[in-house]
C-alpha cells in the first residue's frame, strides 16, 4: 500500500546496533554505531519499505532529539514495537538450493539421519528439512538466507558489480511455532498457545512484512559508500 498524501513521509527507527553487541558487524573506519530506518509503507516497485542505513560514532551523538518526527500516515504492520536485543552466535550453513552435486547428495544422506523416515526425491528446496536445521530464523546480522521465494540469484553490487553480502535481516518473526528447536527454552512453553505464523514471544517487533515475510538488506563488502540493496524471501 503507497501513501495516500504526495508529501514526505518521516522514516521509522527499525534497529540501533552497537558494534561492541554484535561480533561480525563490521562498521566502516570510525563508526561503532549502525542505524536502520525505513519509510513504513511497502513500495509498489518491490513490496517492501525502503530501507536507510546510518553509520555513525556514538561518542559523537551528542545533540539528541526528544521528540523525533512522526509520520503524519504509515502501515501499522510497519511500525516496530519498541524491544531490547540479546545477541547471540550461532553457527549457519548455506541453503541446500546453494549446493550441488556429491555436496548435495551427502547433505539429502545426513538429514535422513536426523529425521528417520523422511524420503528426499523430488522434495522442493523450500520445504527440505535441512534449511531448517541449518539456517537460523528471525532478524539476524549476516548469516545465510533461507530462499524461498525464488531459487539462490547473484545479488551484485550495482556500483562495481562485487557479490553483495546479507547485513540484516529484518523478520516478520522470530521462529515458527511449529519448528520447535530455534525456540528459546524459555519460549517453548508460552509459544503452545499461539499459531504457527503470528503472534506471542515469535514477534517481539509486531512487525509484518509482505505476508510474513523476511525483508534482507544486503550490503557490497568492498566499500560502505556504494548503496545497498535489499530482498524479500
Amino acid at each position: 500500500m503507497e501513501p495516500d498524501s504526495d508529501g514526505s513521509i518521516a522514516m521509522v527507527p527499525v534497529a540501533q546496533l552497537y558494534v561492541r553487541d554484535v561480533p561480525g558487524l563490521s562498521p566502516p573506519e570510525g563508526a561503532d554505531l549502525l542505524q536502520v530506518l525505513w519509510c513504513p509503507f511497502e513500495h509498489d516497485d518491490d513490496g517492501m519499505p525502503k530501507t536507510a542505513l546510518f553509520w555513525r560514532l556514538a561518542a559523537a551523538i551528542t545533540d539528541v532529539l526528544m521528540d523525533p518526527p512522526e509520520p503524519a500516515e504509515y502501515e501499522e504492520d510497519l511500525v516496530p514495537d519498541s524491544c531490547m536485543i540479546d545477541p547471540e552466535q550461532v553457527i549457519e550453513y548455506p541453503h541446500s538450493g546453494e549446493l550441488e552435486g556429491e555436496l548435495r547428495q551427502r547433505v539429502d544422506q545426513w538429514t535422513m539421519a536426523q529425521i528417520p523416515g523422511v524420503e528426499f526425491g523430488g522434495l522442493e528446496d523450500d520445504d527440505h528439512p535441512y534449511n531448517f536445521l541449518c539456517i537460523a530464523p528471525g532478524w539476524k546480522i549476516g548469516g545465510f538466507i533461507r530462499w524461498g521465494m525464488q531459487d539462490p540469484y547473484p545479488n551484485p553490487c550495482p556500483t562495481c558489480g562485487t557479490p553483495t553480502e546479507p547485513l540484516l535481516t529484518i523478520a516478520s518473526r522470530e521462529w515458527r511455532s511449529d519448528i520447535h528447536h530455534w525456540i528459546p527454552y524459555e519460549d517453548q512453553a508460552a509459544n503452545i498457545s499461539w499459531g504457527a505464523y503470528q503472534g506471542g514471544p515469535s514477534t517481539p517487533t509486531q512487525i509484518c512484512v509482505s505476508d510474513v515475510n523476511d525483508q534482507i538488506i544486503r550490503i557490497c563488502p568492498v566499500s560502505h559508500e556504494h548503496p545497498h540493496i535489499q530482498m524479500m524471501q
